[in-house]
């Protein structure tokens, strides 16, 4: 068996993490014999008894072999730090996976791509900026890289996909199983257009553990990572963290001083992290490496066809839903030009009333 689907299986084998791992690769040579290893051996390499028991028990050609046909059934593709398709960006980081489970297109491992991140629970603001953003960077050619989850993650992955644009997804469970459910169809689709990403092999329980490991992959296999919207104890301040400990670009985009979930990204920015106010500001980093510079407009900005007193109700919106009254009242115009605006916005397909006189931007 070669070298390869020993480091698989060793990464495979239940008790084994990255630690152990480093460990074992890093003691000798004779890891790639590790098939023949009996629990001396084992022992010798820092496993404590019960471990190299259990390990020597499970760790042979036959059970390797099971999860080979596991994953061909499955049609998932490990990719090895030890393989020449492994991505070059992750391979320089701290702390690389040993081993990377796809499906899908495993070319999108080296391409530019930049990650889009932020909070689960995202305004009306946030959502029409992170779409914005993603179908911009897509359609010059960058990759966008997230993760998946409600919110941002998943806006970016669907204006990605509806443009046709190039998507990876890092998961934070094992490869095979799509989380959140509500996200089971996107993931299908992730899985036919573009690259779905773990360093969880298939049946890894899942644990709220092992997403803010995952984010280092996302910041690892990425130029950049721009947070879109987050609060101060948002998961998506992990992923910038991680970025910044391997010297890669860190985005922010402002938000109201007076919204919470505003904090975290004011707070990068604070920091030194890269203002972004248009699709622009996080091209012109990578002007050098687009590999369809000029070919594609930059789409356009949302409420950039609004007059300056629609945009200024639809700013309001963003916010979130709001009662003509509570517009009446921010807004101090008079019945008649409110209602005027309002309907002008509907018109426009750019607003919806909902039951109860509330308005909700589409």
């Amino acid at each position: 068996m070669n070298k390869r689907w020993v480091l698989i299986g060793l990464h495979e084998c239940p008790g084994l993490g990255w630690k152990r791992i480093a460990g074992i690769l890093s003691k000798d040579e004779d890891w790639v014999h590790a098939l023949d290893f009996e629990p001396g051996d084992w022992t010798a390499r820092g496993l404590e008894p019960e471990l190299a028991l259990r390990v020597t028990e499970r760790f042979t050609p036959g059970w390797i072999e099971e999860r080979a046909e596991v994953m061909r059934r499955k049609g998932i593709e490990p990719v090895t730090i030890l393989d020449e398709s492994y991505p070059i960006l992750m391979k320089e980081t701290g702390k690389p996976p040993w081993v990377l489970y796809t499906i899908g297109n495993r070319d999108l491992l080296n391409r530019l791509s930049v990650a889009l991140v932020g909070t689960r629970v995202p305004t009306a603001y946030g959502r029409k900026v992170a779409a914005w953003l993603a179908e911009t960077l897509c359609g010059s050619g960058i990759t966008v890289v997230s993760g998946l989850a409600r919110g941002i993650d998943g806006v970016c992955h669907e204006a990605a996909l509806r443009v046709d644009g190039s998507t990876v997804a890092v998961l934070g469970t094992a490869i095979d199983v799509a989380y959140p459910r509500e996200h089971a169809a996107m993931y299908r689709q992730i899985a036919e257009r573009g690259l779905l990403v773990s360093e969880y092999p298939s049946g890894t329980p899942g644990h709220p553990g092992l997403f803010p490991q995952r984010n280092r992959i996302i910041a690892g296999i990425t130029r950049g990572t721009v947070v879109v919207e987050a609060d101060s104890r948002s998961g998506s301040l992990i992923t910038a963290d991680q970025a910044l400990e391997e010297s890669r670009d860190v985005f922010a985009v402002p938000g109201p001083i007076t919204s919470p979930k505003s904090r975290g990204t004011l707070g990068l920015l604070k920091q030194g992290a890269k203002l972004v106010t248009e699709p622009g500001d996080i091209l012109e980093e990578y002007a050098s490496l687009l590999p369809r510079a000029g070919v594609c407009p930059e789409a356009a900005a949302p409420g950039a066809e609004l007059t300056t007193d629609e945009q200024a109700i639809y700013h309001m919106l963003e916010q979130g839903d709001a009662s003509f009254e509570e517009l009446l009242a921010r807004s101090g115009w008079d019945f008649g030009h409110l209602h005027s605006v309002l309907l002008s916005l509907i018109m426009k397909k750019a607003v919806v009333q909902l039951p109860g006189s509330v308005y909700r931007i589409i």
